[in-house]
């Protein structure tokens, strides 16, 4: 595996921290308010995502051919039952095992995420509602549950429904925002039923510039919504401090996904990382 390798504690240590500020977000600002392990809990979960989602969609050096891809995708699989078992071989995998015993992070969420990002190397098209709730439960709501124990907010029932409540919100605002993107790769992250009822083409390139994409985007938009209100409606179940971190990672979302709703005709531009990390607290604020 062309990763680099479990050394010791700080050397893997400082390999997580570097996958995490490589990926260029407003995330690792945001995690800062975490106590030390728990940083290092959620850094291990996100640096795991980003190089996998990099694998699938072809961005990690080497990975333009699908066989690389599903070869690499594979070798995270083992990586995966390897650090469950306790003798995991790279940086990532090692921070990984340190806080699944310290936190009890299941496995089978990290398994959720390797399938997931199958899904998206084999390139989603126009998927039914049913493979959408799939993709965005295993790349998203398996993020989500992951997070929601680093983060020491896990409570049972309420915290997995707040938690795939909210991932739904998340991902689906970011379909909202990437269509564009995605066709250029060949993919289509709108279902069906929205196309369908706007009346645009199953194919990813007909839909980019088509004026009925703004009709599109409102109805999965609801869909958003809906998501972020259910996510809400769980935040008095919970104590707000461990819960902090999950309400600044809604909020650019839940203030983007506003915006657009404003006028789905024009997408609002990028928000810089530090109007992000604003967004983030704005939310936590507001949410009481």
């Amino acid at each position: 595996m062309s990763f680099a390798p479990a050394t010791d504690i700080a050397r893997d240590i400082a390999e997580v921290r570097r996958v995490v500020a490589s990926a260029g977000s407003s995330f690792a600002a945001g995690m800062r308010i975490l106590p030390a392990m728990r940083r290092r809990a959620i850094h291990s979960v996100y640096a795991l995502c980003r190089v996998v989602d990099d694998i699938a969609d072809g961005d990690a050096p080497g990975c333009a051919d699908p066989g690389t891809r599903a070869r690499l995708l594979d070798d995270w699989d083992d990586e995966i039952a390897r650090t469950f078992a306790g003798s995991p071989r790279t940086a990532i995998g090692a921070e990984i095992a340190r806080s699944a015993e310290r936190h009890a992070l299941p496995r089978r969420e990290f398994e959720l995420i390797l399938e997931g990002m199958r899904m998206d190397a084999d390139a989603i098209v126009a998927p039914s509602a049913q493979r959408l709730d799939a993709y965005v439960r295993r790349v998203a709501g398996a993020a989500g549950i992951l997070s929601m124990r680093c983060f020491g907010a896990w409570s049972g029932p309420p915290s997995e429904r707040f938690a795939l409540n909210l991932a739904r919100g998340l991902q689906l605002t970011n379909i909202l925002r990437d269509v564009e993107e995605d066709a250029r790769r060949g993919r289509l992250y709108l279902p069906r039923h929205v196309l369908d009822a706007a009346g645009l083409p199953h194919d990813p390139a007909g839909v980019p510039g088509d004026p009925r994409l703004p009709a599109a985007r409102a109805a999965l938009g609801a869909e958003a919504r809906a998501g972020f209100k259910a996510a809400a409606a769980e935040i008095p179940a919970h104590r707000r401090v461990p819960l902090l971190p999950a309400l600044m990672m809604m909020g650019p979302y839940e203030r983007l996904l506003r915006r657009w709703e404003a006028d789905w005709a024009a997408p609002p531009p990028p928000r810089s990382r530090w109007g992000k990390v604003a967004d983030g607290v704005a939310t936590a604020t507001r949410l009481r």
